[in-house]
């Protein structure tokens, strides 16, 4: 017998007795609402109060009835949390159901019911033997399931779940190496006792979630008080069931086993800063890289290539794949990047005009460029509501109306507003202005006073608005809540595709946010970078490019320059604007040059 096993066993009818409990308590009125009217009818309790008190008894005997089957029926029938992931059928992948059957026989336990895949970096059972589960995983997945694979019928063996990066990133006999202790969890998993248990904890936990609902909150606090009671118990029994599991699989490939946990550990690295760094920028632009399975191996490559401690580990790849074991990987690297984007973002489940896929080779034309010049023109327009306009004067109820007839007026914009100037006093700003029209590039190079009044969405313009000789931040802490206040309108107007919480459970989108709302001050930085990114790519011949640790970056004459950030945060922070303009110089960009936007 495994270690642990009897543990887990014993801890598993600690949590069938809480049920058991929870019943007699239901079951109690009755059966003393009985005793009484047995004891009546045989002229035990004869005369007052008795008629009375078996009529009150027998009433709450009723209601705790009525009450606890309904809560017992929710318990029984509520659907379980689904996990969305992409099934996998045996002919989409053939040689991998090989694999993990060879590893049950080994192992001597039933093989998994199914295989699916899930885009993180983790493997697990689940039992998905409630009709809910089925129903549930088709309503999710949509059109990014891929490839269905069987369902799980009452009384089945569970699914086995495995992190699609694992796939792409280990080798074959590290994945091997990896699933057996997995594998060997359907053992314990088969025993009545802890299949009961752990069905009656799913259930409540279902049950909670049912409480939310209108006209059913009733359901929650006595679904939370037996939860609260066999907590411990279930953790324990969780705990023994591993450590059966894992003293089962000690014979299989346990050598191989401690140096693939050691790829584990740097796949969840690699797989962290590729969606946190490179999938999530092109998310918010409304496109989704379509192969983040395999960037990851770019992106390990890249961290191995970076950092001593993973020196070696690219040493692998000339052994065969573990994706290999798929018919189709490319297709089932597509489902699963749609099902990571729902996931960690909130995207829509299918493909659309709005949501479309981007190829990597086209990540930096179609996702990076195009980022820096979106930004660039938020940047510019938050400096439109911010500025004195030149040639405008208050209007009624202390509106701005043009001014041309005012000597000296600056001539209105071909895109019908007038050019707005920097703070007054403020270093460049005669030649800072407002938005971007057919004129702008003409009047970039003219020397004539209407040029100088309106010359366009300039880098410049930033910088003067920015300097601040005291160093007191007013103005960029007023352009960071100009930006902060025009994100958070652009995401509600975006609707469902890019918020979350309207909905509990598997269609609560995204289940795992990535990162917590950023600052104004980071915002303002990264809209000042996209500024100045555009303004090198206009002018000085720079291009976007794509880091697989770090994202959007720029490339001059191929090489990417990292020496940027430092001299936005001095111009951000301290409103120092001399390392930029250093740096600006050394680069060959003019500040001065009109920026193409979006």
């Amino acid at each position: 017998m495994e270690a642990g096993a009897p543990s887990a066993r014993s801890r598993a009818l600690a949590v069938l007795r809480v049920r058991s409990r929870a019943l007699a308590v239901g079951l109690l009125p009755a059966a003393l609402a009985v005793v009484l009217v047995a004891a009546r009818a045989t002229g035990r309790l004869a005369g007052d109060p008795w008629p009375a008190v078996t009529l009150v008894v027998c009433a709450v005997a009723a209601l705790v009835l009525l009450v606890g089957g309904a809560f017992a029926a929710v318990v029984l029938r509520a659907g379980p949390a689904v996990t969305p992931t992409v099934p996998l059928s045996e002919a989409a992948a053939p040689d991998l159901y090989r694999l993990v059957r060879d590893l049950a026989d080994r192992m001597d336990v039933p093989a998994p019911s199914a295989i699916a895949l899930t885009p993180d970096c983790d493997s697990w059972l689940e039992d998905r033997s409630h009709a809910a589960h089925r129903r549930g995983a088709a309503r999710v997945l949509g059109a990014a399931a891929g490839p269905a694979g069987p369902e799980s019928e009452p009384g089945a063996a569970p699914v086995l779940v495995i992190g699609s990066p694992f796939l792409w990133w280990m080798r074959v006999a590290e994945l091997r190496a990896v699933l057996a202790p997995v594998v060997a969890g359907t053992g314990p998993s088969a025993h009545p006792d802890i299949a009961d248990a752990r069905g009656f904890v799913r259930g409540l936990d279902a049950a909670v979630d049912v409480g939310t609902r209108r006209g059913l909150g009733w359901i929650s606090p006595p679904a939370r008080l037996l939860l609260r009671l066999c907590r411990t118990d279930a953790a324990e029994m969780e705990r023994g069931v591993a450590a059966a599991a894992s003293d089962r699989a000690q014979g299989v490939d346990y050598g191989l086993r401690i140096v693939a946990q050691e790829q584990v550990g740097l796949a969840y690295a690699g797989w962290d800063r590729l969606l946190t760094r490179v999938a999530l920028p092109a998310w918010r632009m409304g496109r989704w890289p379509a192969h983040l399975d395999a960037g990851v191996v770019s992106a390990l490559t890249e961290l191995s290539r970076r950092d001593r401690l993973a020196e070696g580990f690219t040493s692998r790849l000339g052994e065969r794949p573990a994706c290999d074991l798929l018919e189709q990987p490319g297709l089932i690297d597509e489902a699963t990047s749609l099902l990571a984007a729902r996931l960690f973002h909130g995207g829509p489940a299918e493909a659309g005009p709005d949501w479309s896929p981007v190829d990597w080779t086209a990540y930096p034309e179609e996702v990076v460029d195009r980022k820096w010049r979106t930004e660039a023109a938020r940047l510019h327009a938050a400096l439109d509501a911010l500025a004195v306009p030149a040639g405008v004067t208050a209007g009624p109820a202390g509106s701005p109306a043009p001014a041309s007839s005012a000597p000296g007026a600056a001539p209105a914009a071909p895109n019908g507003r007038a050019g707005a100037a920097t703070r007054p006093g403020s270093p460049g700003s005669a030649g800072a202005a407002g938005g971007a029209g057919p004129a702008t590039l003409a009047a970039a190079d003219s020397p004539s006073p209407a040029a100088d009044a309106f010359t366009g969405p300039t880098l410049e313009r930033v910088l003067g608005y920015l300097t601040d000789p005291g160093g007191e931040g007013a103005a960029g802490e007023a352009l960071a809540g100009r930006i902060t206040g025009e994100l958070a309108r652009e995401e509600r107007a975006a609707g469902p595709a890019a918020g979350a919480g309207k909905a509990r459970g598997a269609d609560a989108v995204p289940l795992f946010p990535l990162q917590p709302p950023r600052s104004g001050r980071d915002l303002l930085a990264d809209h000042v970078t996209a500024m100045v990114c555009c303004a090198a790519v206009d002018s000085a011949g720079a291009a976007p490019g794509l880091d697989w640790l770090d994202g959007p970056v720029l490339l001059v004459g191929g090489d990417r320059r990292s020496d940027l950030a430092p001299r936005v945060l001095c111009l951000v922070e301290d409103g120092n604007p001399e390392p930029l303009r250093d740096w600006l110089s050394a680069l060959g960009v003019r500040p001065e040059k009109p920026v193409r936007l979006v």
